[in-house]
């Protein structure tokens, strides 16, 4: 791999991206790959949108064509009406070629579909990880280590107060508490795309093999993941089913609907959340959460500075997140890194 070139002359860079002669170049709303005019996840309409995955601070509509994974195109038409016509899929370890630029997908670990992209032009490779986690997970293929020239990471849980505790012992919690009091269910709010689908596996491979019972703006991402291959086991609908029937049960439904009125169709639920963020005790009193769950999709600090230490890049950019706090970490660990501030990239308290 050959010197990195991409480097940015941050006295020419201003609110509409930067004008040096590098062939990828940062801008706010996103990434865009020069020689080939393709953009990575912007968050506006563009002829040409390379996607790593399919949450909406990541995928939009609009673009002329998507390339992306298979799994992402499908979520980004059942999400946001993506035309096929537009739809480039690329399989994991395939990619394709534009203005001299090879592009290639590989798995990123963090939702179905997700992908890093790898871009190589004139001897130098370029790696955008989009979202991405470390840890095992059911529904999704796991991260895989991609060295390059320039590592472009996210930093979501970009500080050290972020350790995420072993995912088994959080299903553990959450299915005490279920059988604690059988009166009453569990409440669990659960991002649509992602999280309530690795709940459900995760509870699966714990032994949980009774119904679990959905709110209806999970069940068609539900329905993809399994036309995806991925086994989710008895699912019901809460509107088809008695009260009564759910005493003792998991229900899941979008983190909005936990102190929503739809919950009081419910027998005496516990609300549960599960997130990342539930590691902040105030966040979980702000949400009323009564069982906070800490299963994130995202890499947490560990995982974050292992992967930059794993990937040894010769240069770090940092997006999405607690970017100062890796790019510190860096300079104390004497490896270049910047902080790249793109716009749109909500940090989402759900994940």
């Amino acid at each position: 791999m050959g010197r990195a070139r991409a480097k940015v002359n941050r006295a020419q860079q201003d609110s509409k991206g930067v004008t040096d002669s590098g062939w990828i170049i940062p801008h706010p709303d996103g990434i865009h790959i020069v020689p080939a005019d393709v953009w990575i996840d912007p968050s506006r309409p563009r002829a040409h949108a390379a996607v790593t995955h399919g949450h909406a601070d990541h995928a939009r509509s609009g673009h002329g064509t998507v390339y992306a994974t298979p799994a992402t195109l499908a979520i980004m038409a059942l999400r946001y009406g993506v035309e096929e016509a537009g739809a480039v899929p690329c399989d994991y370890g395939t990619g394709f070629v534009r203005g001299g630029v090879r592009f290639t997908f590989h798995p990123a670990g963090h939702v179905l579909g997700s992908a890093q992209i790898a871009m190589e032009y004139r001897g130098e490779r370029v790696v955008v990880t989009g979202d991405f986690k470390r840890r095992a997970d059911p529904t999704c293929a796991p991260f895989e280590v991609v060295p390059c020239d320039i590592f472009i990471t996210e930093a979501t849980f970009g500080l050290p107060v972020f350790r995420h505790p072993p995912t088994s012992a959080e299903i553990a919690k959450l299915i005490a508490a279920t059988r604690a009091e059988p009166g009453r269910c569990v409440l669990v709010g659960a991002y649509a795309l992602g999280k309530a689908q690795r709940v459900i596996a995760e509870l699966r491979a714990a032994g949980w093999h009774d119904p679990l019972y959905l709110h209806g703006a999970l069940e068609p991402m539900c329905r993809l993941y399994e036309a995806h291959g991925v086994p989710l086991g008895a699912l019901r609908s809460v509107a088809d089913t008695p009260k009564e029937e759910m005493a003792g049960a998991i229900v899941l439904c979008p983190p909005s609907a936990l102190t929503d009125r739809w919950s009081r169709r419910l027998p005496d639920p516990v609300t549960a959340m599960a997130s990342g963020w539930m590691r902040v005790r105030g966040r979980a009193r702000q949400r009323q959460v009564e069982l906070p769950l800490i299963i994130s999709d995202h890499a947490d600090w560990d995982e974050l500075t292992q992967t930059v230490a794993d990937v040894n890049a010769k240069e770090n950019w940092i997006t999405h997140g607690s970017e100062e706090g890796l790019v510190r970490w860096c300079e104390l660990h004497q490896r270049q890194a910047r902080a790249l501030h793109l716009v749109g990239r909500e940090v989402e308290e759900v994940e």
